[in-house]
């Protein structure tokens, strides 16, 4: 069984004092770009983590794409035996590139069901770079834990700071009152792949 110690923490910050989980972790959530972004290090760390969490028969349940960071997780996973599940609306499956090679696809109609069944089918989720698609399934699960529709902790993988500006936001939007208690969203912040290895 594994199991993820989750507070809020940024780079060369002291422990949070927000409260710590604990969850067994089977199955994450990738959330990422459908394009690789300008720098290389983005999908070398991607890879990374697909290839650990493939050693650590975590079951990767991703966009369905097979390009940019979205394609890199799934087939670095895939290449070392790991179990990935790819869940997309039919009208993307040629704006992402479909993946036709994963261990399970599962095809929704509307964005709202991808999300629905990516968030059920998941123990906790991990932030790669992306764009706004990213950013809305980041912050739909952060609104739902702020709800208490459900509770599952978030990583954010932080390559070459790429989350830096947004974190300090987070916090920003935090100290000015707009934000109720982060107890109800765990975050950890990693700035190397191999960092996830502490949690499961």
């Amino acid at each position: 069984m594994f199991f993820a110690f989750l507070s809020f923490k940024q780079t060369g910050e002291a422990n949070s004092p927000y409260k710590q989980i604990m969850m067994e972790i089977k199955s994450l959530a990738v959330f990422c770009g459908s394009k690789g972004g300008i720098n290389p290090q983005y999908v070398e760390d991607t890879r990374k983590l697909g290839v650990i969490l493939a050693q650590k028969s975590i079951t990767v349940i991703y966009g369905g794409g097979n390009k940019g960071i979205m394609g890199a997780v799934a087939n670095a996973s895939l290449e070392n035996n790991g179990k990935v599940v790819g869940v997309i609306p039919e009208f993307l499956s040629s704006l992402e590139h479909r993946h036709d090679a994963l261990t399970e696809t599962v095809n929704t109609e509307t964005m709202h069901e991808r999300k629905q069944i990516l968030y059920e089918r998941c123990d906790a989720a991990i932030i790669l770079p992306g764009g706004f698609g990213t950013m809305d399934e980041l912050f739909e699960m952060l609104t739902w834990n702020q709800l208490e529709l459900h509770s599952k902790s978030i990583f954010f993988l932080n390559t070459c700071g790429f989350y830096d500006h947004l974190l300090a936001h987070i916090k920003h939007m935090e100290q000015e009152g707009f934000l109720y208690s982060m107890e109800k969203n765990p975050i950890t912040v990693l700035e190397k792949p191999e960092e996830i290895l502490e949690y499961i």
